[in-house]
């Protein structure tokens, strides 16, 4: 779950808010009078890590212009 605290709040204890986040590895929210400004992230060490996410949702298609989706049409049938 996402934390939110007030800038004035994150700058009186910053080094604990740092070391929770990093802890936690879970974001912060910084907010101005309720409203978001500032999100604070744990690092992540290994880029690879960021594109895990993705990996298998890349469509290939051979030939570009080729339709998509064919079958689906009756009209060609």
């Amino acid at each position: 779950m996402t934390q939110t605290v007030s800038k004035s709040r994150f700058k009186a204890k910053a080094l604990e808010y740092l070391r929770e986040v990093e802890q936690r590895g879970e974001e912060l929210i910084i907010t101005d009078h309720g409203r978001p400004v500032a999100k604070v992230v744990p690092l992540v060490k290994d880029p690879e890590e960021l594109l895990k996410s993705f990996r298998g949702a890349l469509v290939w298609y051979h030939d570009p212009t080729e339709p998509v989706g064919e079958e689906g049409w009756e009209a060609l049938r």
